[in-house]
């Protein structure tokens, strides 16, 4: 199929120098960046199985770990046309026969997956809770995508937690300034952090990723704190470990 046919006004498409995988992207909407390239290869991934994409936006995490596993793939998007954009990347990509796009409210995520029945579950979800210094005035498919209106830290780790199989793996980027929140609510639904980095813009600057890997009704110990990744070297050029990681 004619990639151009698939796109739609102020539509593109975009792909990492070391990945075959084309992702439609649009300014209009919520685009992916650094987190969720970061985060498709933070955890390890199941060659085969079920991977479920939670809060999967245009489906680039999902897209992306698609070229290492022969798992199936299942992308829960609430936003109508963020779930459409996904819909026509899997066709971009010829991956109809793997991946899936569910275009649906997190929260009803088990009326169509069954509980206990996925090895990873990938998250990027809206990093701000709603409050007074909130930009409300953003468009709603940025509101959505940045602001907890639609779901939430408890209702993720909830339908995480009810979805993996035991020792299945929740694979989460955040901001670090809610990590003490992120782990207490992992811990409260059984849900064990093994691996966590921090990654930071520049050496000289406060973190402002946060990867974590946990794992349902893992054994409490055995925590690793991954080196830090540094994003940019002083010049502001990527430092080398990020290069390698978009060009290879």
């Amino acid at each position: 199929m004619n990639s151009e046919s698939l796109l739609k006004p102020n539509e593109r498409i975009d792909q990492l120098a070391t990945n075959d995988v084309k992702i439609i992207q649009s300014r209009d909407v919520f685009s992916y960046s650094v987190d969720a390239v970061l985060l498709s290869r933070f955890p390890n991934i199941p060659k085969r199985g079920q991977i479920v994409d939670l809060c999967a936006g245009n489906g680039a995490v999902g897209l992306f770990a698609s070229s290492s596993t022969n798992a199936s793939i299942v992308a829960i998007e609430i936003q109508e046309r963020l779930a459409d954009m996904a819909m026509r990347s899997v066709q971009l990509n010829g991956l109809e026969q793997q991946v899936r796009v569910i275009q649906d409210d997190l929260a009803n995520t088990l009326d169509h997956l069954n509980p206990s029945s996925t090895d990873l579950i990938f998250c990027n979800p809206p990093y701000f809770k709603l409050d007074e210094h909130s930009r409300i005035n953003e468009s709603e498919h940025y509101l959505l995508a940045r602001h907890e209106l639609a779901t939430n830290l408890d209702d993720i780790c909830r339908i995480s937690q009810q979805l993996l199989k035991t020792n299945g793996h929740l694979a989460m980027v955040h901001r670090p300034d809610r990590f003490f929140e992120i782990i207490q609510t992992m811990t409260q639904y059984n849900l064990v952090p093994k691996r966590i980095q921090f990654v930071y813009p520049k050496a000289d600057r406060d973190a402002n990723i946060l990867l974590i890997d946990a794992i349902k009704d893992g054994k409490a110990g055995g925590e690793k704190f991954l080196p830090p990744l540094i994003l940019h070297k002083p010049d502001g050029s990527y430092t080398d470990e990020v290069h390698h990681i978009y060009y290879g």
